[in-house]
């Protein structure tokens, strides 16, 4: 699988402060599709350049995953952006607000490189459309955090974040990119809502999301995969459409938009995704 591919694919991406170089390699270990070195909001801007320099050395040594870089009206963005330059890894880019912040990136990036705006500003969900759509773009992410900084409401209010969560989830498709990358439960100790804040956004049509602690890694993954009674569904919806005519099937009604999504769950299993029952 190339890292593209596993970019565009992952269900977990799970955050590690780039201050912390002794916890890089534990993370891969925690299982998680991939990992996001952080040079934002988990470094205090004294330990900036020294985290710089430990994901630099990670990279270089054969280490991947994706870098959440400084916002560009920082004095640190022109650095990170400049250990990245010319590198095949992703980059995280946070507060996007308009497509030109997303191509500035882009330009000092190979074409193998991932680039993942961060839908984390009003300007940015208004524009989503506009900033998925720019060449080159591989998959959003949705910041509910500072979204709800700038808002004024609870980060965690489902109802409250429902319509900016909708609009990365057309934005992307109407982009004809991944579907997007969901943002953070940050009630770490509380897995029942890191569960349910999974499969909420799963039904939205996320097909992944950002974790904050290894022990978040799986309940993600988890709802993120098709249950075993979906899998038995799809291979039933498959099997009984054989004309190219609509069926139905366990009293509902089949016809090519159903199938595609069979086919989409069974196609997960085949590649590996999920696993297969």
């Amino acid at each position: 699988m190339t890292f593209h591919e596993n970019v565009t694919g992952a269900r977990t991406m799970l955050f590690v402060p780039g201050n912390r170089p002794d916890r890089f390699a534990k993370a891969v270990d925690c299982g998680p599709d991939i990992v996001v070195l952080d040079l934002e909001d988990a470094v205090a801007p004294a330990d900036k350049d020294q985290a710089r320099e430990n994901i630099r050395a990670w990279l270089d040594n054969g280490g991947t995953g994706i870098v959440r870089i400084n916002d560009d009206n920082t004095s640190w963005w022109r650095d990170d952006l400049a250990m990245l330059a010319g590198r095949v890894c992703g980059v995280m880019v946070p507060k996007v607000t308009q497509p030109d912040q997303v191509r500035r990136v882009l330009d000092v990036m190979p074409a193998e490189a991932c680039v993942l705006p961060l839908m984390e500003m009003a300007a940015g969900i208004v524009d989503a459309t506009g900033i998925c759509g720019v060449p080159g773009v591989t998959r959003a992410v949705f910041g509910n955090a500072d979204l709800g900084r700038e808002l004024g409401v609870n980060h965690a209010d489902r109802d409250a974040m429902f319509f900016a969560r909708a609009q990365v989830v057309m934005a992307s498709r109407a982009a004809g990119i991944a579907a997007p990358v969901d943002g953070v439960t940050t009630a770490i100790e509380d897995l029942e809502l890191v569960r349910a804040d999974a499969e909420h956004a799963a039904r939205l049509g996320f097909t992944g999301k950002l974790c904050l602690h290894p022990r978040q890694v799986k309940l993600v993954a988890d709802a993120f995969g098709p249950s075993e009674e979906e899998v038995l569904w799809a291979r039933s919806v498959v099997a009984a459409f054989t004309s190219g005519s609509m069926t139905a099937v366990s009293g509902e009604a089949v016809g090519k938009p159903i199938v595609a999504r069979a086919r989409r769950i069974l196609d997960w299993i085949e590649r590996g995704r999920v696993a297969g029952t």
